[in-house]
């Protein structure tokens, strides 16, 4: 099945399937990526006014709108100092996804896995890197850190000898590209029953 560089903007799937009641079910990808390219082409120019993108794209719809929610949304596109939208550049994005804000995720980041919930969080927390664009590398590299600061991986319940071929092996969620809220939610469950 092939992927795509940009999420549906209702839904999130990357994939030519939808979820089920997704707004934007039956639109041609190549709609949902050109909206995104219409939306990011002025911004990698410089900063601009939210009007401007308005005028500057060949059509604006509630797609072209909904791409640059999910770009906000998402920290990918943010207001500068004088109020206009900028683009991130790809550092400064890396740096501001790497600690999850919002829960589920920002618990399982900030308090790390138990076991009993290993599983779903560390797929969570693979999913959900892969979902903010970071490639597996630095997806590699932010879970492995987070193992070890969060204490997951001194608290046990592995079967593997390292973190690395503990991460190494979940490299399936990564490609699949496979959603992290649920999994996320269960862990964040079993996680606060530790507090």
């Amino acid at each position: 099945m092939p992927r795509f560089d940009y999420p549906c903007p209702d839904c999130h799937a990357a994939s030519s399937l939808h979820d089920a009641g997704c707004r934007f079910e039956g639109v041609e990808w190549q709609t949902v990526e050109r909206a995104y390219a219409d939306v990011l082409a002025p911004l990698s120019a410089g900063a601009r006014e939210e009007d401007d993108l308005r005028d500057l794209a060949p059509e604006w719809d509630a797609l072209h709108q909904a791409a640059l929610s999910h770009l906000r949304r998402s920290g990918r596109v943010q207001p500068d100092t004088n109020g206009r939208l900028e683009l991130l550049t790809a550092e400064a994005y890396r740096e501001q996804v790497s600690e999850p804000t919002t829960d589920p995720m920002r618990t399982i980041y900030r308090r790390g896995s138990y076991p009993g919930c290993h599983d779903n969080a560390i797929f969570a927390m693979i999913a959900w890197y892969e979902m903010v664009g970071l490639t597996w590398p630095e997806t590699r590299e932010k879970v492995l850190e987070w193992l070890e600061e969060s204490g997951t991986w001194a608290r046990g319940g592995f079967e593997e000898s390292s973190p690395a071929e503990l991460v190494d092996s979940k490299r399936h969620v990564y490609e699949a590209g496979y959603g992290w809220k649920e999994k996320a939610q269960a862990a964040k469950h079993v996680i606060e029953r530790h507090a």
